[in-house]
């Protein structure tokens, strides 16, 4: 890819060869990568939540080298120290001063593995690294390297000595998604990797570089968003805020991170402009993390992509021509975004929520 005139099609064609890079050597469902790579090139973090085993570090560090970008794994632990992650200041006997010694933190992807087992100050220490790009040491602030993406995992079945993520955290994270188990043919073809390898972890050979990554964050910036498609991701949100098994919808900063990532799912397909298609497919990813339910609505199992998928349900798809700002034919009910999100949330009907006052204050 030619950084300096850079196309449409070379952005589309570049995130092809990265995620076909990617699915050599982890099996990972299409969608589950794109939505990743939307965070990605959103400038975003992403939060992976599933059972051990599914191949979530695998996953992070494949993309990291078939980016090329630099990696760093930081395992986190009931007794890590916030300097554990960002660095701390060290004395230099032969210069007599105090030094500074980057953390782990200090790389283009970090993998915060198994996040909620370190306690919250050290969780904290990630905040400004995240929304900032930067990190304050002793009243000095150092500059993190671009792009810079953290990945961070956490087992949802095993809380045992765990610190759950606060609400403040989770709203920092572009997306949140799982990678789920793969199917028979999956596992196979797992079986059939490792057949030909003989190191125990895969690695990849990179398609793009740190330069690239930057040129495709510059080129999302650069994507239109019609002003029907700007008042449904905001008709989107406030609607979950009116649920009445949420306590707290999609916040602000949600709406934003939801835009930020639905221009970068159109430029991986090669497009200038967003779709209503693109806000309905990465909904359930953008906003559902964000979602804190009721007491009510946690003890009787409702989940906060029920919340996502009933405020989808009940906002009305603005009906948007590309390149026009003429109104459209409108849309053909069941579209696949319909359909999986509706597969996302394990179907069912909700209760109507329209009538209900907001609980956000």
């Amino acid at each position: 890819m030619d950084e300096t005139n850079a196309t449409l099609g070379d952005a589309e064609n570049t995130v092809r060869r990265v995620v076909e890079r990617i699915e050599e050597a982890a099996v990972v469902d299409r969608e589950v990568l794109h939505t990743v790579l939307s965070a990605v090139l959103a400038r975003g973090h992403v939060l992976l939540e599933d059972v051990p085993g599914t191949g979530k570090t695998v996953t992070a560090r494949v993309i990291a080298e078939s980016l090329g970008l630099k990696f760093k794994r930081l395992q986190f632990t009931p007794d890590l120290l916030p300097s554990d992650v960002t660095g701390s200041m060290i004395y230099d006997e032969q210069a007599g001063a105090f030094e500074f010694a980057e953390g782990p933190v200090f790389t283009n992807v970090v993998l915060a593995d198994e996040i909620n087992r370190a306690p919250p100050k050290t969780q904290a220490a990630l905040l400004e690294a995240m929304e900032e790009g930067q990190v304050s040491v002793d009243g000095t602030t150092h500059e993190l390297p671009e792009p810079f993406v953290v990945v961070a995992t956490q087992n949802p079945i095993e809380q045992e000595g765990t610190f759950r993520l606060p609400e403040a955290q989770r709203d920092r994270f572009s997306v949140k998604t799982s990678l789920g188990y793969p199917d028979r043919d999956g596992e196979l073809g797992l079986l059939e990797r490792r057949a030909n390898r003989r190191s125990l972890s895969p690695s990849v050979d990179s398609v793009a570089s740190a330069r690239t990554v930057r040129t495709l964050q510059d080129m999302t910036e650069d994507v239109t968003v019609d002003e029907k498609v700007r008042g449904y991701i905001v008709d989107l949100a406030r609607k979950t805020r009116a649920d009445r098994r949420a306590d707290t919808g999609v916040s602000p900063r949600g709406v934003q991170r939801v835009f930020e990532a639905a221009r970068a799912a159109a430029l991986i397909d090669g497009r200038s402009y967003v779709t209503p298609d693109d806000v309905k497919r990465l909904a359930r990813p953008t906003m559902a993390h964000r979602i804190v339910r009721t007491t009510e609505a946690t003890v009787e199992g409702v989940e906060a992509s029920a919340v996502v998928r009933h405020a989808v349900n009940a906002v009305d798809v603005p009906a948007v021509a590309p390149e026009s700002d003429e109104p459209d034919t409108d849309p053909e009910p069941g579209t696949d975004a319909d359909a999986e999100l509706e597969d996302a949330s394990g179907g069912g009907t909700e209760p109507e929520a329209d009538s209900a006052p907001s609980r956000n204050r």
